[in-house]
């Protein structure tokens, strides 16, 4: 049966409305939800520096930056992920079953976070390790965390990596804007990925939006899913796709758009499967693991959407893998 669930952000500032709305809506795979029109600490950066083991951060007016101790920047990103979790602990009563939970990955986060002088983590290797450490710990005490709120879980952890393309081309630029970081090595690149992977016994999925995704270097990194915009997907990389599903990869395809601006999108379920459909045609994959090994999702967050387009969009993309699961040809 193809299941469907959500990217990560929710419209709104309301923690309860959100966790009622996304485990009312789906069922047999649920997320928990972020709400970045909180402000800062809600945002997709801030809330993982709130995660860091022993490292800590600090709003400047250029964007977060390390600092030597929690302030109060890190101490309301800590509280309203706090929130989210009760409210998620409510909406989850007595379920069982896989339930995600969602982290920016070591090199989006090295992209974004500053150094104390200002330029990004990424420039310096070390600090990049020590980052990629840090987080790791922090996401396996969040990740205990969820297993104790809701102990019928089986957490699947989510990095979301949107910059990872850039850091791979060395296309992050520099805090003047002038130069840009160099290429890390794609060896280096997994390595960050498969110590985020160890910290965690279940599913680990890597999502980008972004329109080159390296679905041959997750695949190496050992990730069980890939999430992606299905819509940019180009047939020059079919073949790399259908690698990573003969190794056993997922793909998480975002079918749908997330900041609402066409509800015509929403019209037809089957259609906005076609693609996903056209792809293992292409691929020339037994239609029987289209079912196993899909998961539909919008095409990223839905936090720039209207709360009705949220709920309406989660309906449609369960709507639309029972589609698949009925007619996978």
């Amino acid at each position: 049966m193809a299941q469907a669930t959500g990217v990560g952000s929710m419209p709104g500032d309301d923690a309860r409305e959100a966790a009622r709305t996304v485990t009312g809506s789906l069922e047999t795979f649920p997320y928990l939800p972020e709400l970045p029109a909180r402000g800062p600490g809600a945002d997709l950066i801030g809330r993982t520096v709130g995660l860091l083991a022993e490292m800590y951060g600090q709003l400047e007016p250029s964007g977060w930056r390390l600092s030597d101790r929690p302030g109060r920047d890190t101490r309301r990103a800590r509280a309203w992920l706090g929130e989210d979790l009760d409210a998620l602990e409510e909406f989850t009563q007595g379920y069982a079953g896989p339930l995600k939970v969602s982290v920016v990955g070591p090199w989006t986060l090295a992209a974004a976070l500053q150094r104390r002088g200002g330029e990004a983590v990424l420039g310096d290797p070390g600090a990049c390790r020590d980052l990629t450490t840090s987080l790791a710990e922090g996401v396996r005490e969040h990740l205990t965390e969820l297993r104790r709120r809701v102990p019928g879980a089986r957490p699947v952890l989510q990095l979301d990596e949107p910059s990872l393309a850039a850091v791979l081309r060395g296309a992050v630029r520099t805090a003047s804007g002038y130069r840009t970081h160099g290429a890390v090595d794609r060896a280096v690149v997994e390595g960050a990925l498969r110590e985020l992977a160890a910290v965690h016994d279940g599913p680990l999925v890597v999502h980008s939006c972004a329109s080159e995704v390296p679905f041959a270097l997750l695949r190496r990194a050992g990730v069980s899913g890939v999430s992606f915009d299905a819509r940019l997907l180009t047939e020059r990389v079919d073949e790399l796709i259908g690698e990573a599903v003969e190794a056993g990869v997922a793909l998480f395809a975002g079918v749908l758009p997330g900041d609402g601006q066409d509800a015509g999108a929403l019209s037809d379920p089957a259609g906005s499967v076609m693609g996903v459909r056209s792809l293992w045609r292409r691929i020339g994959l037994s239609p029987a693991l289209l079912t196993e090994s899909v998961v539909v999702t919008p095409a990223c967050g839905l936090a720039g959407a209207s709360p009705a387009y949220a709920r309406a969009a989660l309906a449609h993309c369960v709507r639309a893998a029972r589609s698949l699961a009925d007619n996978p040809e």
